[in-house]
């Protein structure tokens, strides 16, 4: 974990608030519980959080920060992400609803980042529009799925975008192309940037309502079947290998075999639905979550030799966000202050 931000912010955070409530920059909230922006519901306190009202106000927001020098973190609606139990002490700035526009021009579809992904993909599909059926059951926001490349059926949402539409760390807006953005299996090269997703463009294909729809039901009836719906996740915690699908399968099967199916660490479980899936049973933190990840990964290693990837990300009290595997290899994690990751890497 890097070092926690000075005293100096954290004192500073309520003028801060009151200094963007002035300026008009979006809805502030001080002191918000975590588990509100977590699907996993877990987590400690945020300083501050701002939900800007616009694309632009993003961009006044970034610059806002940028010229006095204050730390920031980017969140949507978490659902492959949690934090850390002793909070957040940056800002955070919350991309949702308010970013949540659709404009259709014949096949290109230009689509805002706070845009809620099941009801896209529905609307696509009335619209006669095919192409992205596949993300119809993704549980998030438009700017969380382009970032992680997601999708489902191993396919990912990075196919059909022509360019996407980021706010830099100085306010300016740019707008690189498909060929710029890096999509590979469930990551992008978007996630190096240190930028926020404003939005992208799709281009869609004139398909047929009917099929699309038998499509979309099939799928979701499949997720029903197959992942745990009626406890709190953040769905595929571990991403498919093609090494470790070719030796063993997916890896929900390699946990199987390393015998972790159900396995438990305080309120975390590895869920007996879907093995890929980690489930909060009611009072999971953190901590219980990162030591299960920890024992699953170490437990298909030594049975198959395959260290696993993880699709969720973890984000500390310094607001810096890695793959929960980065953070369980990084040395340096163990010399940080804070004695929770200590407790959580240590056991």
């Amino acid at each position: 974990m890097t070092a926690p931000p000075s005293p100096r912010l954290i004192d500073d955070v309520a003028l801060i608030a009151a200094d963007i409530r002035r300026r008009a920059l979006g809805e502030v909230r001080l002191d918000a519980d975590l588990r509100d922006y977590s699907r996993w519901r877990c987590g400690g306190r945020a300083a501050l959080v701002v939900a800007p009202r616009d694309k632009r106000s993003v961009s006044r927001l970034l610059a806002y920060f940028r010229q006095r020098s204050i730390p920031w973190a980017v969140v949507g609606e978490g659902s492959n992400l949690f934090f850390d139990d002793a909070g957040v002490q940056v800002p955070l700035v919350h991309v949702g609803p308010q970013l949540g526009a659709v404009r259709v021009d014949g096949t290109l579809v230009r689509v805002d980042a706070g845009v809620w992904v099941p009801g896209l993909a529905l609307k696509m599909m009335r619209g006669g529009l095919g192409g992205i059926e596949h993300i119809v059951g993704i549980p998030g926001t438009f700017g969380g799925l382009v970032l992680m490349n997601g999708g489902s059926l191993r396919r990912g949402v990075g196919e059909n975008i022509v360019e996407v539409e980021v706010a830099e760390q100085d306010g300016s807006v740019r707008r690189p192309r498909h060929s710029e953005c890096g999509f590979a299996y469930r990551r992008s090269a978007l996630q190096q940037r240190n930028c926020i997703v404003l939005g992208a463009t799709l281009q869609l294909t004139p398909g047929n309502c009917a099929a699309m729809r038998r499509h979309m039901l099939e799928i979701m009836a499949s997720r029903r079947r197959r992942f745990p719906r009626d406890l709190p996740n953040c769905g595929s915690v571990f991403v498919s290998d093609p090494a470790l699908y070719a030796s063993i399968g997916p890896p929900g099967a390699a946990i199987e075999l390393a015998k972790q199916k159900g396995a438990r660490e305080g309120d975390a479980m590895v869920s007996p639905k879907h093995a890929n899936f980690i489930v909060n049973l009611g009072n999971a933190c953190s901590a219980d979550i990162i030591t299960l990840i920890r024992r699953v990964r170490e437990a298909v290693a030594v049975r198959s030799g395959h260290h696993m990837r993880c699709e969720v990300r973890f984000m500390n009290f310094a607001g810096e966000v890695r793959e929960v595997h980065e953070w369980l290899e990084d040395p340096a994690w163990r010399e940080q202050r804070s004695d929770e990751p200590r407790r959580v890497l240590n056991g």
